[in-house]
Formats: C-alpha cells, sequence, structure tokens
C-alpha cells in the first residue's frame, strides 16, 4: 500500500504546487500513520512548542535553489522541541515549492547540528511521548528525502547524534575540513531514531553502519569519502586559495546537477526516488508515467529545435 501511494504522487502533473505534499497519503484528522503507529500530529506539535529556542530558517531564491539553516547557535544548533516543529513546517513549504529544484541544509555559525536539545529530551523521555516524537521526526525527514529537490547537507564543524541523522535525509553530503559527523546514540544509551539508521544502511551498506553506529566513530571527511558517506570535500577557504564561502561552493557544487528547467530537474529526483524506494516494476511503470510529463514539453520542444543533444 505504501508502494501504491508513492507511484500514485510521484506521477501526478509536477505542475500542481501540492504534488509532493501528497507523497505520504495520510489519514484525516491530523493523524499520521508511520509503520504499526498511529499518532495526533496536533498533539506532539503542542507538546514539542512547549519547548522553545532556536529556529530553522527557510532562504528560498531566485535560482531555484534553497537554504534550510539549522539556527540555535548556543546549544550548537540543537533541535528544541519548537524547532522540530519549524523543520516540518519548513518541509511543507518547500512541498508546495514549484519552482524548486535544489535544497542545501546548513548549520548556522559554522556548525551543523548536534541533534536535539536535552532539555527538551529529559523533559519528554517517557517512552509514549519519546516516540510519536521519533514518529515526528522520522515523518518530516523522509518527507525531505522525497522532496523533488536535489539536496545536499553541508557539513561544518560537527554534526552528532539526530544532526547525523539529518545529513542521511539529504542526497548527498559535502563535508569541510575539520567537520565530523558521529552517530554518537550509543552513548546516550539510544539507536537512531529519526530513520537515520535505514537511511544509514542504504548509503554505506550495513556493515559500514555497524561500524558506525556500534563504534560511535568520528567521520572526519577522508574517512567520509572512502565510506560513501561524503560526496565531496569543500577544501580551502575564502581568501586562502578558496572561491568563496562554504555556502558559495556548496552553491556551485550543486549547480551542476540542477542546471536546466525546474521541471526537468524535479523530474529526474521523481525517477531516481521512484528507482529507490518502489519494486523494480513499480519503478519502471512510474518512470513511464513521469517521462510522459516532460515528453514534448516545453523544455523538450526547445532543445528539439536547436538540437542541443548534438552540441
Amino acid at each position: 500500500m505504501v508502494s501504491c501511494a508513492l507511484k500514485r504522487a510521484l506521477v501526478r502533473s509536477s505542475s500542481c504546487c501540492g504534488v509532493w505534499s501528497r507523497l505520504l497519503q495520510r489519514p484525516s484528522r491530523g493523524c499520521v500513520s508511520s509503520s504499526l503507529h498511529v499518532f495526533d500530529r496536533d498533539e506532539i506539535r503542542q507538546k514539542l512548542r512547549a519547548f522553545p529556542g532556536g529556529s530553522v530558517d527557510l532562504l528560498k531564491q531566485d535560482s531555484g535553489v534553497a537554504v534550510l539553516t539549522i539556527n540555535n547557535p548556543s546549544r550548537m544548533n540543537a533541535f528544541s522541541g519548537s524547532m522540530m516543529v519549524d523543520l516540518e513546517e519548513r518541509v511543507t513549504q518547500l512541498e508546495k515549492w514549484a519552482d524548486g529544484k535544489g535544497l542545501i541544509v546548513q548549520g548556522a555559525d559554522e556548525t551543523f547540528c548536534s541533534g536535539s536539545d536535552l532539555n527538551a529530551v529529559r523533559a519528554i523521555s517517557n517512552p509514549q511521548d519519546g516516540r510519536k516524537m521519533c514518529m515526528f521526526m522520522q515523518d518530516a525527514l523522509t518527507r525531505l528525502l522525497r522532496l523533488p529537490l536535489v539536496s545536499v547537507a553541508l557539513v561544518e564543524g560537527k554534526a552528532l547524534g539526530g544532526g547525523a541523522e539529518l545529513t542521511t535525509a539529504c542526497d548527498f553530503r559535502l563535508m569541510t575540513p575539520g567537520s565530523v559527523i558521529q552517530f554518537v546514540h550509543k552513548h546516550m544509551g539510544l539507536v537512531p531514531g529519526w530513520g537515520g539508521a535505514a537511511r544509514l544502511v542504504r548509503i554505506v551498506g550495513s556493515q559500514n553502519a555497524l561500524k558506525l553506529l556500534g563504534g560511535a566513530v568520528k567521520v572526519d571527511p577522508e574517512l567520509g569519502a572512502h565510506m560513501g558517506l561524503a560526496d565531496g570535500v569543500m577544501e580551502g577557504s575564502q581568501g586562502a586559495g578558496g572561491t568563496g564561502t562554504p555556502l558559495q561552493r556548496a552553491e556551485d557544487w550543486l549547480g551542476r546537477y540542477v542546471e536546466g528547467p525546474a521541471p526537468v530537474i524535479r523530474a529526474v529526483k521523481k525517477v531516481v526516488l521512484s528507482g529507490r524506494e518502489l519494486p523494480l516494476s513499480e519503478a519502471l511503470r512510474t518512470e513511464k508515467d513521469v517521462f510522459g510529463t516532460v515528453w514534448g514539453a516545453p523544455a523538450n520542444l526547445q532543445a528539439l529545435a536547436s538540437k542541443s543533444k548534438h552540441k
């Protein structure tokens, strides 16, 4: 049933603003289904908002590339309860952004994210509320990864715990010199709960995932590149042979993958997503249907007129 809902959402017209907001089909009355559990979205939002601090900021640019900033520097950009709600709301905004092509996720003040704010964690430490928070963040990060945008996590400083999980909810990860990704969950007597373990296995394989989780290994840029967790290292800095700030270099890096009309880039992400998440037969049918949305569309006709394929 989940794969059927995903397939239906993938092939809806890419011109509709709310297409990808319907990727995860939800029951009515604000309830969200996650695996075997159902929770009331408004109830957990209310509980999370009781723990304020920081923000998750979204900048949508005319280039079609948005920047999502985890902003709580006094707590190493840890997620307060209200920031978890902010994240979900920003994802909803991006789902409705029909002109978007790319997304960069970063942390404020040269550090990525240190996971959950322990003040909020202590206050919702009972298993029932913990599971609800887990499902809320799983839902938000799954929707983040399923956006029709090519996404990259720009890792400066430390990405710890839930911050490490956040990096796996992007298509790519870029690390700066001296940065670290570390799944520290076992030191807190936990395992990842925001979907990070499942996504990590798909990125680096089960054996490497066991090493990273079981050993709480500090992944520097060299190890990240070796394991396939890091897709690039932003070498150099402004004034020292670099070409701008890490964000500017990340935008340049991402630019090669989002150059072109938004409908085409969004279609690319859709067919890749279907190949990753659907059985092969369904993925092939979805690819055919998505192909039909761009065949004969303005970008295709313009390319045929200019014979750009042979240039």
